[in-house]
């Protein structure tokens, strides 16, 4: 299957080089889509100069660096406009192994068809190296929080590293997408589950970036956070609604089998 490996960058020049090289030897018939918001440091230009030389690398300039979720959303109407039939998510920082990048496109071809593969930090098998309780702690309760609050039964809803469908991201109305940090992971994970498409995961290892610095921050697990409770609560006034109707319908049937009753009487 026609498959496209998005990489988005922010001064990203140290890494880039080594994740580039590592997809093109793990999965060689993969196309690569650098999305880049503008770098200071000459990650575009580097990713330009590969491009030259290597016809399965794409680059894509945006020109204002405005959240993950927005660098994401440019390269999938990229790809779905290019006809890719699978299209990634990778970081660019070495957290995300290339080996690992592989068996996700083989389980994302099998016959069961599933529509969006998560590399799972947090199913039976998978791994985090380089990381200490606290963010151990802060990933896995997130995660256990998400599941409570929206019912999606998926390990790593907060998984950067995954593969969809072309035609399950053709289904979905992306314009729906509130979040514009790592909060968009679970965003989109709610879209596809809202969608019914069908959810896998497989293990990875995960690994602390090898260069440059983190983009997290506290802010990004505030604005996570916040959205999915606002999620969580629409779902349930929503389900209260529903539940509220029936009983009305119920009360309202058994009233008029009464009167019918009595009118035979």
């Amino acid at each position: 299957m026609k498959t496209l490996v998005i990489i988005p960058t922010y001064n990203e020049i140290d890494s880039l080089p080594r994740a580039l090289d590592r997809v093109r030897n793990a999965a060689p018939e993969a196309h690569i889509l650098v999305v880049d918001d503008g770098s200071p440091d000459g990650t575009g230009r580097l990713a330009d100069a590969r491009a030259q030389v290597d016809d399965r690398v794409h680059v894509l300039h945006r020109t204002e660096k405005n959240g993950l979720g927005p660098a994401y959303l440019a390269g999938f109407s990229w790809g779905l406009d290019a006809a890719y039939e699978l299209i990634c998510e990778m970081d660019a920082d070495g957290s995300h192994r290339a080996e690992d990048l592989a068996l996700l496109i083989q389980r994302a071809q099998m016959a069961d068809e599933p529509d969006l593969v998560i590399g799972s930090r947090w199913v039976s098998g998978g791994v985090t190296r380089g990381w200490d309780a606290k963010r151990v702690m802060l990933s896995r309760g997130g995660n256990l929080y998400i599941n409570a609050m929206l019912g999606l039964r998926v390990k790593d809803a907060t998984a950067g590293f995954r593969v969809y469908r072309a035609s399950i991201l053709r289904r979905l109305d992306l314009s729906r997408i509130e979040a514009l940090g790592y909060g968009f992971q679970v965003n989109m994970t709610k879209l596809v589950d809202d969608a019914g498409g069908r959810i896998v995961e497989m293990p990875i290892t995960f690994l602390e970036r090898e260069a440059g610095q983190s983009k997290l921050s506290g802010g990004i697990f505030t604005e996570e956070l916040n959205l999915v409770t606002k999620w969580g609560l629409t779902k349930r006034s929503g389900q209260l609604a529903d539940a509220t109707r029936r009983l009305g319908d119920r009360i309202s049937a058994a009233r008029a089998a009464r009167r019918g009753s009595f009118s035979r009487r």
